[in-house]
């Protein structure tokens, strides 16, 4: 018997060939696989585990109405409705134990939907002719989503294709055996932040809450780091979370491509997770170096991180207007809400006398985010820098709080 099982998933009517290749190196390295067909058209030359019958019915459809739409779009956006749900279904009843889909755009957007319907810590493994492209929207990417490029594969096997098809069926299968899935043996605290050089909170934080009995995930706020962050919080993943880099929200305001999305910001406040939330580099918008800024930020300043990713300052009237935007991102919270406001600075950068410094930008953001929050939600200003031992300081002694009035429990 086979040790883990993967799903492969594709449109056997046209990529019969390269599918069946595929489930044979899974078979080869001594993995189980199901097969499900996407077509709407054609039929495979024998049965699929799941078919495109199945697929349709799933959505609400059948196949015959599928066709008779007469619109490919429509069409597969059906089916991909009914794949993502079989799929997630398959997962959770211990059949599958990862998928893989192959396609050109049109399995593509079909993967990603599928992917985005499994949880974290489930292979998902795309074998795409538009991997990597700007084609595809960061919102639709899973967190963990694995691509490998269908190099010289459009049509028909070859050498070059067998390398990445083979590739990609190794990859999802060792995956599926080597991976950990998230375990609860702890409740777990979802922290988003950035790297040591311009936040360091999470350094002094994470071994005082672990010492609570606690488990601290930290996520990296740069677009699809807060997307997985936001995703788990709506699951209901976390005990608590301290979204200390809400950056992401002025990024997508200001039209960078480096964006978690409009939802950033709500996830846990929808679910009514506790949350402290801090304004950290939240007078930065960040965007994608290579490319020209957003049209918000052209002609400014700005600081160069490295080649991938630069920063460009905010002004005081920008700060005042991103003040009201996470302001009401507060509001809407379900649950317990602290906001901390370290009145020091934001980000290493922006301590008194440092290269980002704007005392009067500060202030403004200051003074807009002291007003008009509802009376739930608990303000503690501090005469700290955000990276400052005050701050960790004031943040485990309001956790503290929380557990000793049973907010959170260990």
């Amino acid at each position: 018997m086979s040790d883990r099982t993967i799903l492969i998933v594709g449109t056997h009517d046209t990529k019969e060939e390269e599918l069946s290749h595929m489930a044979g190196v899974v078979r080869a390295q001594g993995g189980g696989v199901r097969t499900m067909d996407v077509s709407v058209l054609g039929d495979p030359s024998k049965p699929c585990d799941i078919s495109k019958h199945e697929v349709a019915a799933a959505a609400g459809a059948t196949i015959a109405e599928v066709a008779a739409a007469e619109d490919e779009n429509r069409a597969m956006r059906i089916m991909a409705e009914g794949a993502a749900r079989l799929a997630s279904r398959e997962e959770a009843e211990g059949r599958v134990h990862g998928v893989l889909v192959l396609g050109g755009t049109m399995g593509t957007d079909l993967a990603l939907d599928v992917a985005a319907a499994l949880p974290i810590g489930v292979p998902k493994y795309v074998v795409s002719t538009v991997s990597f492209s700007p084609m595809l929207p960061p919102e639709r990417i899973a967190p963990d989503l694995q691509m490998i490029l269908w190099a010289g594969g459009l049509y028909g096997l070859n050498s070059i294709c067998r390398a990445s098809l083979g590739q990609a069926a190794g990859a999802v299968l060792g995956a599926a055996r080597a991976v950990e899935s998230p375990g609860a043996e702890r409740p777990r605290i979802g922290m988003t932040s950035f790297g040591k050089t311009v936040l360091t909170y999470m350094v002094r934080l994470k071994p005082a809450l672990e010492a609570r009995g606690f488990e601290v995930a930290v996520f990296h706020a740069t677009g699809m780091g807060g997307r997985a962050f936001e995703g788990l919080a709506a699951d209901g993943a976390f005990a608590a979370v301290m979204d200390f880099a809400p950056q992401e929200v002025a990024n997508h305001a200001f039209g960078s491509a480096i964006t978690a999305g409009p939802d950033r910001m709500t996830g846990a406040g929808r679910r009514g997770v506790p949350q402290m939330v801090a304004p950290g580099c939240c007078d930065l918008v960040d965007f994608v170096g290579w490319a020209p800024p957003p049209a918000r930020l052209e002609g400014r300043e700005f600081h160069a991180h490295n080649r991938l990713i630069s920063s460009a300052l905010l002004n005081a009237e920008e700060r005042v207007e991103l003040a009201r935007l996470l302001k009401g991102k507060l509001v809407a919270a379900a649950g317990p809400v602290t906001l901390l406001l370290p009145k020091g600075g934001c980000n290493e950068w922006d301590r008194p006398g440092g290269p980002l410094s704007d005392p009067d930008g500060l202030e403004a953001f200051m003074n807009e985010m002291r007003t008009g929050l509802p009376a739930g939600v608990t303000t503690l200003e501090l005469d700290a820098h955000i990276n400052d031992s005050d701050f960790s300081d004031a943040v485990v002694a309001e956790f503290d709080r929380w557990i000793a009035e049973g907010v959170v429990a260990c």
